[in-house]
């Protein structure tokens, strides 16, 4: 399964393009009250992040306010090496927040990020230059969600990173609180035809096609145009195919407390693994090694792991 991933000769490994969100994740209390965590999310800040972690060199095309939590987005980056030269402040629009609480079902998100600074960004926003100075383009479909404008954005980035020759990276990330489910599918199912990786959990792919065989999901993302797809199956690993031929690759069981933006870390790793020049199944091995340390700590990104430990963890499960 090669990639186009192998052109060493542009500025930028990666550019992720997304929504930024505060996240306010609820910790364990003696007394039961709610005490929360304060930290950053947004899947696809997440996913630099996590990239960036790897060693990879990853920039973040966004929208923030201009508030304090704009400036604490601001500041982690550039604390984690991501460029920020392609976000925007706005005067206006605010930093868009979330809280995860935790439960007997697992982990629960409450939004509060509608007409964010990031919900407004247009196709005029799309640096084109960025665009061709990068190896790998990232977007999902949260973006697309969020608001007609930056659906447009998406897509008009997407075009112009197939015109230009760089590698288009798509997460189907599936938020029916932001859209109806019948939009979701039209607008996800169309991008994965323009995409040349789609990232999607097991569960995204059963509410999407009505299907619940992960080698029918995969099936019919090929059929509709992905010319790679990665089905995240969780603990089970990640299934991984292309039109020649399909793998599964294992997954790692920890001792998992939150997992928070586990699909995002899996991305950035996957993504980060195929810019360093492996194979398909050894970057999934790499990224379920991410994905599953991220599980262990509260919160979207403080948990993810660096690229020594992973090599640690790697090496112990060896």
């Amino acid at each position: 399964m090669a990639t186009a991933a192998s052109e060493a000769d542009r500025p930028l490994d990666l550019i992720c393009m997304g929504e930024p969100l505060i996240e306010f994740n609820q910790q364990p209390s003696p007394d039961g009250r709610p005490v929360y965590l304060q930290g950053i999310g947004g899947d696809t800040s997440n996913a630099a992040i996590a990239a960036a972690r790897q060693g990879v060199r990853v920039a973040y095309l966004t929208a923030v306010g201009a508030d304090a939590f704009g400036d604490m987005l601001l500041q982690i980056w550039e604390a984690e090496d991501v460029d920020v030269r392609f976000v925007r402040r706005d005067n206006v629009a605010p930093t868009g927040i979330y809280f995860v609480s935790h439960g007997p079902d697992g982990h629960h998100f409450t939004y509060r990020r509608a007409g964010s600074a990031a919900s407004l960004l247009s196709p005029a926003e799309v640096p084109d230059e960025m665009i061709g100075a990068t190896r790998i383009f990232h977007a999902s479909a949260i973006s697309q969600a969020i608001s007609s404008s930056c659906c447009d954005a998406v897509f008009h980035a997407i075009a112009r990173a197939r015109q230009l020759g760089t590698y288009v990276s798509y997460d189907t990330n599936l938020r029916l609180r932001l859209w109806g489910i019948e939009r979701a599918r039209a607008v996800i199912h169309e991008t994965i035809g323009m995409a040349d990786l789609t990232l999607a959990s097991i569960e995204e792919g059963q509410l999407l096609t009505g299907l619940t065989d992960a080698d029918a999901i995969v099936d019919t993302y090929l059929r509709y145009g992905a010319q790679m797809v990665v089905l995240k199956l969780g603990p089970e690993g990640a299934l991984l195919a292309n039109a020649e031929g399909r793998l599964h690759v294992k997954g790692h069981r920890v001792a998992t407390v939150d997992a928070t933006g586990a699909g995002d870390a899996f991305a950035g790793g996957f993504l980060a693994r195929l810019i360093a020049g492996d194979s398909p199944d050894e970057a999934a091995r790499y990224a379920n090694a991410v994905a599953a340390l991220s599980t262990t700590g509260y919160g979207a990104v403080a948990p993810i792991p660096r690229k020594a430990d992973v090599e640690a963890f790697l090496a112990e499960r060896a």
